[in-house]
């Protein structure tokens, strides 16, 4: 039997909606914390499915309500640092759109802008396991690729892409 699968996000879960329909499996919990008025940005192909509403700001508690210590947790843009007590009992994954193995500066907050700013010529993404350090936890895969005078939009294009063929990959293997 495949694991049970958490996916969490706090802006419109495209890359959720993505994801599952490239594996043809839907997460079987899918997890924001948006807002009322945010709500209206979901991504449409979510509307049908149940979507636990957490707090803005959720506690240990709030984790402990949806996720099960066998589940294979996913963060997909989810925009809140997750408590230590929280990443010591569950496995949780976390997309990177920055290449941190080469570039560890790009930590954090808009790595995509970080790494057009500094002109980097590769670019790239990882999954990485999460750890109570913003984006320390150990990295399981990365795509590379070249750079190397592309505009930010053809740079945020790129990374989507391969940052899902990331996910997909390496939920084949865990899920």
């Amino acid at each position: 039997m495949a694991n049970k699968w958490v996916a969490f996000f706090s802006q419109t879960g495209a890359e959720i909606c993505d994801i599952a329909e490239s594996l043809d499996r839907w997460p079987d919990v899918i997890v924001t914390n948006a807002r009322p008025a945010a709500l209206r940005t979901i991504d449409e192909r979510l509307k049908d499915k149940k979507v636990v509403i957490l707090p803005n700001k959720p506690q240990p508690m709030h984790y402990n309500t949806v996720c099960k210590e066998s589940s294979v947790v996913t963060l997909h843009g989810w925009l809140r640092v997750v408590p230590p007590t929280v990443c010591e009992k569950f496995t949780i994954f976390n997309g990177h759109p920055g290449l941190i193995t080469k570039y560890p500066e790009l930590k954090g907050k808009d790595p995509q802008v970080k790494a057009h700013k500094l002109g980097h010529n590769v670019a790239g993404s990882v999954i990485h396991r999460v750890t109570a350090g913003v984006d320390e936890g150990t990295v399981l895969a990365e795509e590379r690729f070249n750079a190397f005078d592309l505009s930010l939009d053809d740079l945020f294009r790129i990374l989507r892409d391969r940052s899902l063929y990331l996910w997909v990959e390496f939920l084949k293997k865990v899920i």
